[in-house]
């Protein structure tokens, strides 16, 4: 096993797809596509690419951590009781542990993930 591993950003195998949880859908309807490539850890982090169509959801990260490094497209994000900020291609950030907002994907958004917890 290599300690070393590259992220995909345009993986050619087949992404696992899901849709927004009806409790969590605010407005549209968001599809998502994941392309995990990398578990580590005990399956305690987690490594990939994840793609959302327009639409806005409820983001609760509960004990997970999550660094996100936006490849294309264009999102909001409102934390609860916080300004909304602005990420496009080319913008990192993290969601720590017990984050709960709204997540808005205004242009189809392509992000690399690393999830702890």
């Amino acid at each position: 096993m290599s300690l070393l591993k590259t992220v995909d950003t345009n993986p050619d195998f087949t992404p696992r797809e899901s849709k927004a949880l009806p409790e969590r859908l605010i407005a549209g309807d968001p599809a998502f596509k994941t392309w995990a490539q990398d578990a580590a850890k005990g399956d305690l982090v987690h490594t990939g690419v994840w793609e959302a169509t327009p639409g806005e959801t409820r983001s609760i990260k509960g004990d997970i951590f999550e660094f996100c490094h936006i490849l294309s497209g264009v999102i909001e994000i409102t934390p609860d009781a916080g300004e909304t900020v602005t990420y496009r291609a080319g913008d990192s950030f993290v969601m720590k542990p017990g984050f709960i907002g709204v997540w808005k994907t205004i242009q189809t958004v392509r992000k690399i993930y690393v999830t702890v917890g």
